[in-house]
């Protein structure tokens, strides 16, 4: 690239085909904010997963715009951020995971009844949250959680009867 009367290299524009030492270095720079502590481990992740797929320039310096020493360094000047492409969509939520937190919660006022169908829903999304790249760990565990204290808590309840009985 040919140096600017400035001193600044020119910037390549947005929409510009991205080749892979371009998408390397943008992982370089997620990986330097994630050992930074800048990056959690699951924006790491799904960053990194958009870098691998980005086709252009622009796709890149969305996901390193909020990172010191992104690829590109910073917007190209005169170009509004309405011409970059939209950030890369966030993940949905799994439909599975919140049906198990619905049933794991339903499990408090029903006196347990739906524990059971709470842990199989939930052991379901998780296996879903894993092969699809969907958010809804957090509701998954917290249905689990409570299904598998109602479940716990009707064996203890039959383990009791069971012995009350037999006295």
């Amino acid at each position: 690239m040919d140096v600017q009367p400035w001193g600044q290299p020119p910037q390549p524009h947005p929409g510009m085909r991205a080749a892979q030492t371009d998408r390397d270095r943008a992982v370089d720079v997620l990986k330097a904010a994630y050992a930074e502590g800048r990056l959690t481990a699951e924006e790491y992740s799904q960053r990194f997963d958009w870098a691998s797929a980005a086709k252009t320039y622009g796709e890149l310096a969305q996901l390193t715009a909020d990172l010191p020493a992104g690829p590109l360094g910073g917007l190209p000047p005169g170009v509004p951020q309405t011409f970059f492409p939209a950030a890369p969509p966030k993940a949905p939520t799994n439909p599975m995971a919140v049906a198990s937190l619905v049933l794991g919660v339903l499990c408090l006022p029903t006196m347990g009844l739906l524990g059971l169908p709470a842990v199989i829903t939930g052991h379901i999304a998780s296996r879903q949250l894993k092969q699809r790249r969907q958010e809804g760990e957090g509701l998954v565990t917290a249905a689990l959680v409570l299904g598998w204290i109602s479940v716990a808590g009707w064996a203890l309840l039959a383990l009791v009867a069971v012995f009350a009985g037999g006295h």
